[in-house]
């Protein structure tokens, strides 16, 4: 492979790589940070639910056609006609990475719409499905029937869950080029994970809310909360005019709701077992703790504690929980604002600006620092610890106590993998060869490769390889002369001999016509956002969506043709030899030697099992291919001077098994 070849492949692998970082980013999905952000407005008291209602239409003020009339719009369908308040805690973080750019997207954009939509079909679709424990975390019935039963509704209601989310994935792509690659540089959406066991909560606000702190889900929440109190604080204090008053407003409505979206995620199941860990460890871990659920205490302390569930998975009890939290903390802002008779003073803070906060949490790795007229003031202090005292107390780091720790089918490999196949061909090499014929064969390979499977979901499919092997043909069933009347049969008789080569084969996704990623790959150097999107959507199906895995309760189904090449050399070791008919009427025939190239190239796609632990994976996986088998350099070698037939093409369709193991690093 030549250097610029290879620095070629290095870029798309590092693309993906950096893609598959950023589906462990994302919590709950957008449905479910509404509907959180939704049932908290929806239980505020009367008094409460008055300041909120005013605050609302303030900010509403020149945008009334976007923004809802209702901060809480419970009525929505479909096709949601504008943005309501709750939606904005959903489209801060996995739509926009301030709050400025959140508002100014749910205000001006051309697209959140199209988002809204999506949004509101995947909680259609995610409403039907149940949330129940697996079966491998249920206890057995002593009928195997019934077990077996159980097993298959099971990965039914899974299968749909993750067809929904294909969807839905796919759709958010479209609308949102930047949705999938937009957090993944940081783990702000995550919280952070106790360095040892007797850490207090003091000492853990610290590590995460301090200046320079790695970026976490708790720092980032408290310094946005903080804005808008200070915002708030404004609103009550200071003399303002109508329009300053109504940028206020929409200022520390807007802060809140993105700082909200954070407090949300806390409540996650897989954000509570810690960031640490490489990607693989960091998605494998947080996919089975939002799928398997999570028992957890709070920093409150006590010995209640709560099983909380994660994306796409999201129970009335989950959401009970979140809720309150989220409650707790829009009711500190709106008390600021109204001055309420109990409630704790927050100082005033005329430094504050009237504009959303612009601090951008896909962009940074680490806490920012504030100005010294908006840091944090003692009287803040307590209400962060009323809210987040309710948090989950999240997973400790790395050694001994840790949670247990999963993996995902992401990072380098090397692996083997055996292949069984049969194949239909429509004539032998010889032009007066036009019968039909069956070939069998098998393949053994080594690959190496970087697995990046589901991108943004189960549904992807991000993997990139390379294998190197050998294989071995039967001879064809169809006879080398139509008219030959004998009862042997075998290599001798066969239009197509018994053969052995050198296979290679190579899969990569592509975006939209098969190699582009390679084509295209300059641009890694000029313009890597743009390539880097292109990459993603690639790994999840292309442009078109047409090559994204579809789940059922049997196995996944995907169309892979143009992911996948294979070619095979014949006759490297030594030319191969056929019988094809005689020139002359009556003749013995001729003994042809020749060499050919086979390319294969799988359509379709059926894995109905695969295993992976911890870090090795197996599966089984059947392939629907077409292949074209190319002769080259014929020489007649008997009888000698005879003239040398043309050979042709020989097309084929076929089915294959693959047994596919991988070791990941």
């Amino acid at each position: 492979m030549s250097r610029i070849s290879a620095c070629t492949l290095s870029h798309v692998i590092v693309t993906m790589l950096l893609a598959s970082m950023s589906s462990a980013s994302l919590a709950w999905v957008y449905p479910e940070h509404r509907e959180l952000a939704l049932s908290a407005v929806q239980g505020l008291d009367n008094d409460h639910r008055q300041v909120f209602d005013r605050l609302w239409q303030d900010a509403r003020t020149g945008d009334e056609a976007r923004l809802c009339a209702l901060g809480a719009d419970s009525e929505q369908g479909l096709t949601p006609a504008c943005i309501d308040w709750a939606a904005l805690t959903a489209i801060a973080g996995d739509h926009s990475c301030s709050s400025r750019e959140m508002f100014e997207t749910a205000r001006a954009s051309n697209w959140i719409l199209n988002v809204a939509d999506v949004a509101a079909q995947l909680k259609l679709d995610l409403s039907s499905l149940p949330v129940t424990a697996p079966p491998e975390a249920s206890e057995g019935s002593k009928n195997l029937v019934t077990d077996a039963q159980r097993n298959l509704e099971s990965q039914a209601v899974r299968a749909r869950r993750i067809n929904a989310l294909r969807t839905a994935d796919i759709r958010l792509q479209r609308a949102d080029p930047a949705y999938a690659t937009r957090a993944g540089s940081n783990n702000a959406h995550f919280l952070l994970a106790r360095p040892r066991t007797d850490i207090s909560p003091l000492e853990y606000a610290q590590l995460t809310l301090l200046p320079d702190s790695e970026l976490n889900a708790i720092g980032v929440y408290a310094f946005f909360h903080l804005s808008a109190l200070q915002k708030a604080s404004r609103l009550r204090h200071e003399q303002l005019t109508d329009a300053q008053r109504k940028a206020l407003a929409r200022s520390a409505l807007a802060d809140e709701a993105f700082a909200l979206h954070f407090l949300q995620d806390v409540y996650a199941s897989g954000h509570i077992a810690g960031t640490w860990g490489d990607t693989s460890q960091r998605k494998g871990t947080h996919d089975f703790y939002n799928q398997n659920g999570l028992e957890a205490f709070t920093w409150r302390g006590g010995n209640r504690s709560v099983v909380l569930m994660g994306d796409a998975h999201m129970r009335s009890e989950d959401a009970m929980v979140a809720a309150s939290a989220v409650r707790e903390s829009l009711q500190q802002v709106l008390d600021t604002v109204s001055g309420r008779a109990g409630s704790r003073d927050v100082p005033p803070a005329p430094m504050a600006p009237a504009e959303p906060d612009g601090f951008d949490v896909c962009g940074n790795t680490t806490m920012p620092r504030r100005e010294p007229a908006l840091r944090a003031q003692q009287e803040h202090f307590p209400l962060f610890v009323t809210t987040l005292g309710e948090t989950p107390v999240p997973g400790l780091g790395p050694g001994l106590g840790s949670m247990p720790r999963f993996r995902s089918e992401v990072g380098p490999f090397v692996g083997l993998a055996g292949t069984i196949d049969g194949r239909a061909v429509n004539r032998g090499f010889v032009a007066s060869q036009s019968a039909n014929g069956t070939v069998g064969g098998l393949d053994l390979s080594v690959r190496a490769g970087v697995g990046i499977d589901g991108v943004m979901g189960d549904a992807g499919d991000g993997l990139v390889y390379a294998s190197l092997g050998l294989r071995s043909d039967l001879p064809s069933s169809n006879r080398f002369n139509d008219v030959f009347q004998g009862t042997s049969s075998g290599n001798l008789t066969a239009a197509i001999p018994a053969r052995s080569g050198i296979a290679l084969r190579f899969r990569m996704p592509y975006y939209l016509i098969p190699g582009d990623l390679l084509l295209t790959s300059p641009l890694f150097l000029f313009k890597p956002k743009a390539y880097k999107d292109m990459a993603v959507v690639a790994g999840n199906g292309g442009l078109l969506g047409l090559q994204s895995g579809w789940a059922t309760s049997i196995g996944r189904f995907q169309f892979v043709l143009g992911r996948e090449l294979g070619v095979t050399f014949y006759g490297r070791a030594g030319d191969d030899q056929l019988i094809a008919p005689s020139d002359q009427p009556g003749g013995l025939g001729r003994l042809v030697r020749f060499k050919s190239t086979s390319f294969d190239l799988p359509i379709l796609e059926f894995r109905p099992y695969r295993a992976f632990s911890n870090n090795q994976s197996s599966s089984v996986v059947f392939q629907l291919f077409a292949a074209a088998d190319v002769p080259r350099g014929a020489s007649t070698s008997y009888p000698p001077g005879a003239p040398t037939p043309d050979l042709r093409t020989v097309w084929s369709l076929g089915l294959k098994i693959v047994f596919d193991w991988r070791y990941y690093y």
